[in-house]
């Protein structure tokens, strides 16, 4: 049996497939079909592309895809698959850094260009049934847009819809086939789209090439134990913040006990113990 593919949701293989020099047709049908442009995008430039060990191992690091465009726009694609909850202000400064940076001192602002963050989550964030959503900046009472300069998509995973095996590929649109990608490049689905949609095969192909390469699986591994590292932190904040948050409460009950039990019962109440209970007379 053959070896099971890599996860393309993990930030380090994505990059290496959507953010390759040498496959740029995957990226552009990425874009085309998230952005949706009158006029579609035909060839772009990849940027940082390099990934060094160090970056791999240090569990706080992004490993984004940047690009930018025959139009001119700046892309800035990142993968999450834990949730830490601040992805929109999260997303908001990582678009000022891009746009602030396209600046050097003494530079007119009319060289600013066009950015675009999109945000790829393996969870469900935003509070609405939609898998794709796209914001620009628009007038409050009336709808109507300022500028187009500033676009930030969110992609949630978990709401596409599961596809049945004897879907019929031809309706499906490019963006939810990327999506199905991603869930699960070995699904049926996935298999059928390789032969109607070429960089769907393209991608497959260039997953299949990183699963079966020594030194990309290393560099796989490390990446996949920094990001369950990130979690096990995560998860040990949130859980320390619980039982600081459980502490408080038992502090506050004692408190409102003080002038009405004494010290011994406030401890059988609240499980704090009574040099505790003392020291907040």
């Amino acid at each position: 049996m053959g070896r099971r593919l890599l996860n393309p949701k993990v930030d380090f293989i994505f990059k290496k497939i959507f953010g390759s020099e040498k496959h740029p047709n995957i990226l552009i049908s990425f874009l085309n079909a998230v952005m949706k442009p009158a006029d579609k995008i035909v060839s772009v430039v990849i940027n940082n592309t390099e990934i060094s060990k160090d970056f791999l191992e240090d569990k706080f690091s992004r490993l984004d895809v940047k690009a930018t465009t025959n139009k001119g726009e700046v892309i800035n694609i990142e993968i999450q698959i834990k949730n830490e909850y601040n992805m929109i202000k999260r997303s908001l400064y990582y678009w000022s850094k891009l746009y602030e940076e396209q600046l050097s001192e003494g530079d007119k602002y009319d060289k600013l260009s066009r950015t675009v963050c999109i945000n790829i989550l393996d969870f469900k964030y935003l509070d609405n049934d939609r898998f794709h959503n796209g914001y620009r900046l628009k007038e409050i009472e009336t709808n109507e847009e300022l500028t187009d300069i500033e676009e930030i998509h969110f992609i949630e995973i978990p709401k596409l819809k599961d596809l049945d095996d004897d879907a019929n590929i031809d309706t499906i649109d490019m963006l939810t086939a990327w999506i199905e990608f991603l869930k699960d490049p070995e699904s049926n689905v996935v298999r059928k789209l390789e032969f109607s949609k070429e960089e769907i095969k393209e991608a497959k192909d260039e997953l299949y090439r990183l699963s079966r390469d020594k030194k990309e699986l290393e560099l796989y591994n490390l990446r996949e134990k920094s990001f369950f590292d990130k979690i096990s932190a995560l998860s040990n904040a949130e859980e320390k913040g619980r039982e600081e948050g459980k502490l408080l409460e038992r502090i506050n009950i004692a408190k409102n006990l003080l002038d009405v039990l004494d010290n011994e019962t406030i401890s059988l109440k609240t499980g704090l113990s009574v040099d505790e209970i003392e020291k907040l007379r």
